[in-house]
């Protein structure tokens, strides 16, 4: 994968990137978030990120987050088209206790979240998002090899050219260094459905 390619829709705090990594330092009060629940809207999270009409592939990336140290610190992979229509999913960081894995989709300006508690000793998460047309999968790995699936979802603006790749962020008064390595670009490792049929339009 290129990094060359890709663009920052937002500069984080400070950066440094070539051609094998890229390392993110957020910055204070930086966020993805829209309306739901909270009822507030933060769209000030770094995001690097490339374009494409590929309708079927995966993108694979490993992050270390081994510096967050802050209530929701957090780093991953992220497909952000507009304010109002975006998934993200990464590791967020809770206490010394556990942390919350998990994703947010977010259609028309309302995001949802899906998560679960990993211990905190986990430091390091391979992510892959995988694209047909305009339904998506996020899957993650602690070993970049055997990925386990988070969500499918559907992405009402997604059928077109999209943009996709990293982000980091500290939605509280703190910043860590996120570290980006093992990008690739691959054929689609979704594979097509093939157990039940999908219902036949009724005339």
């Amino acid at each position: 994968m290129d990094i060359k390619k890709m663009e920052w829709t937002r500069q984080p705090l400070e950066f440094y990137a070539d051609d094998h990594k890229v390392e993110i330092t957020t910055g204070p009060f930086t966020d993805l978030w829209q309306r739901t629940y909270y009822h507030f809207r933060n769209d000030n999270a770094p995001v690097l990120q490339m374009k494409t009409e590929e309708k079927y592939f995966s993108f694979i990336v490993k992050t270390d987050f081994t510096r967050s140290s802050r209530r929701f610190d957090q780093c991953g992979i992220v497909m952000y088209l507009d304010s109002e229509n975006w998934l993200k999913a990464s590791v967020e960081y809770e206490n010394d206790r556990f942390e919350h894995l998990g994703s947010v989709v977010t259609n028309h300006g309302y995001s949802d979240w899906a998560t679960t508690a990993i211990p905190a000793d986990v430091k390091t998460m391979w992510y892959r998002l995988s694209r047909r047309e305009d339904d998506y999968c996020i899957e993650c790995s602690q070993d970049g090899k055997n990925f386990s699936q988070m969500r499918v979802c559907h992405m009402l603006e997604g059928a077109g050219e999209i943009s996709f790749g990293i982000y980091a962020c500290s939605p509280e008064d703190s910043s860590f260094k996120a570290v980006f390595t093992d990008m690739q670009i691959t054929p689609c490792a979704w594979k097509a459905h093939d157990g039940q049929q999908p219902d036949e339009d009724i005339i």
